[in-house]
């Protein structure tokens, strides 16, 4: 069983800072204070979980801030994360363009026009990522490397062996 946590003794600016939120419109603030409020009065974080209708680890959590932070855990953080996986490493994500400008005839494809979902998937078949990802990681690699993506790359390209040869002798 995890010991018990209460919020550190109060100065009058904080306590009246608490009050205040008491009745502040925003619901986070008021949450947040109902917490501090009740843990003033020694309630335990499940029971003034149970009373404000949320988690416990919440609770904790907010005790937890005000006592490191003070009354900044009344501030509502951003909910960005700290840091963004990135599925591509730069020199994955420059394998990645390389392979796209491949026919996916060339990886075994039954097609000639390049989809995201396609080269998320040749990505992971040829060992360029470690895991299969999805066509919106394909796009943010290519968005890193400036690349214009459309939904299909156009190559014209045909199965025939020689079909760069009679391409070149048509159009010269």
């Amino acid at each position: 069983m995890r010991t018990p946590i209460f919020i550190r003794p109060l100065t009058e600016d904080e306590q009246r800072s608490i009050q205040a939120g008491l009745r502040a419109k925003d619901a986070f603030v008021l949450r947040r204070c109902q917490s501090l409020t009740l843990s003033t009065r020694g309630e335990r974080a499940p029971a003034i979980a149970r009373q404000l209708g949320c988690d416990d680890q919440t609770v904790r959590n907010v005790i937890h801030g005000f006592n490191a932070n003070g009354l900044a855990v009344l501030q509502a953080g951003s909910s960005r994360p700290h840091r963004l996986r990135t599925s591509f490493s730069q020199e994955a994500a420059q394998r990645l363009k390389d392979l796209l400008h491949r026919s996916p005839r060339d990886f075994g494809q039954e097609r000639s026009r390049w989809t995201l979902q396609l080269a998320a998937q040749v990505s992971f078949e040829q060992g360029i990522i470690s895991r299969p990802v999805s066509d919106e990681s394909v796009r943010r690699a290519l968005k890193r490397l400036k690349t214009n993506w459309k939904r299909a790359k156009h190559w014209i390209t045909s199965p025939d062996p020689q079909y760069q040869l009679k391409k070149t002798l048509a159009t010269a």
